[in-house]
């Protein structure tokens, strides 16, 4: 048992390690992008805040994925983490920046229709109305900002060596969130259809902390996802980073501080019972896409500038990017599991 999930489970860290070749743009993007940082050193600071925010942030949104397709059977899970993987990697091949989020549920729908389970409906709504609302709330977020930012410089009269080693900082650390909002709010991207029937055990550091079964697999899944930041991420960082808008240090500060603010608002537990308790109205913890984030923030910031720099060709290439991955990842994998149970025999559903 323990051997052939490892197996399957090979899937979901190819998934995870596409995932951090993707979104390492949107953690890092516009930092490297606009020569503030080099790729090596925010890479590594991202690898660590990736991890810790998976394990340590990452159980909110996998309850929601498992509501939209309840994968019970481990070479179904395979092919699901599988479908959206190749999706990914596929437009990731063009130099086009995706989303992982909606590749996994077109993936999950693939699994669905195969094996005459039900998609929940008001789950997949709630998810899709993320793919509105992450790239407006990111928007919002960084025209707030970035309009405080510039009233505060102009008001502090430092230095321009001064702020450009203050924004230099600000990237590391901003980097280190958003890393840590992207392992919290996607891991479940990653292994979340691989939590049931796991035959992983808790894992005991010394004496000071025990992980539990889940955050053992949450842990796998985000070294994969180091490791995608680490090896393939460069494509990206060049369409996110410089191409879809020229951006000043500032500016880049900005962007990936929204990001982090999004990612971080639809994956926090605490935060989501607090609304409840004071009555007010809740996001759903749904894995959401850090490119949509990341671009719109950037078409924010742009848009308050005249949008007389944006390019709209990049613009327009992501948005295909978008509507093609949860396809794509559908189509491949409601005929991979096809072959998956007619050619070798395998069960990819239980009734």
């Amino acid at each position: 048992m323990e051997l052939s999930y490892f197996l399957f489970l090979s899937s979901g860290l190819f998934l995870g390690w596409s995932l951090g070749a993707n979104n390492a743009a949107n953690l890092f993007g516009t930092a490297v992008g606009s020569k503030m940082a080099k790729f090596s050193h925010i890479a590594t600071v991202a690898a660590i805040f990736v991890i810790i925010g998976a394990v340590f942030g990452g159980s909110g949104t996998s309850k929601t994925l498992g509501q939209l397709g309840a994968v019970n059977a481990l070479p179904g899970s395979f092919m699901v983490a599988l479908s959206a993987a190749l999706a990914v990697y596929l437009i990731l091949r063009i130099g086009i920046t995706v989303s992982t989020p909606q590749a996994i549920v077109g993936s999950i729908i693939g699994w669905n229709l195969y094996a005459g389970k039900p998609t929940d409906l008001s789950i997949l709504s709630a998810i899709v109305s993320t793919w509105v609302i992450c790239p407006l709330i990111s928007g919002i977020f960084a025209v707030i900002l970035y309009t405080l930012a510039k009233r505060l410089l102009k008001f502090s009269h430092l230095h321009i060596l001064m702020q450009d080693q203050l924004t230099r900082i600000g990237l590391f650390m901003i980097a280190a969130l958003g890393a840590y909002a992207l392992g919290a709010n996607n891991i479940a991207n990653v292994v979340g259809v691989f939590i049931h029937g796991s035959p992983l055990q808790p894992l005991k550091i010394g004496n000071f902390y025990t992980l539990s079964a889940q955050q053992v697999l949450f842990l796998l899944g985000s070294i994969a996802i180091a490791v995608g930041i680490f090896t393939y991420s460069h494509k990206a960082i060049a369409t996110v980073g410089n191409n879809l808008m020229e951006l000043s240090p500032l500016m880049a500060l900005i962007v990936v501080l929204s990001q982090s603010l999004v990612l971080l608002i639809f994956s926090s537990v605490g935060l989501n019972n607090l609304l409840i308790k004071l009555s007010l109205p809740t996001l759903p913890l749904v894995p959401v896409s850090s490119s949509q984030a990341v671009i719109g923030a950037i078409l924010g910031i742009g848009l308050i500038k005249g949008g007389r720099n944006i390019n709209w060709l990049i613009v327009k290439k992501i948005a295909i990017g978008w509507v093609s991955a949860p396809v794509l990842a559908m189509i491949i994998c409601f005929i991979s599991l096809f072959f998956l149970e007619n050619v070798f025999n395998l069960t990819v559903y239980v009734h």
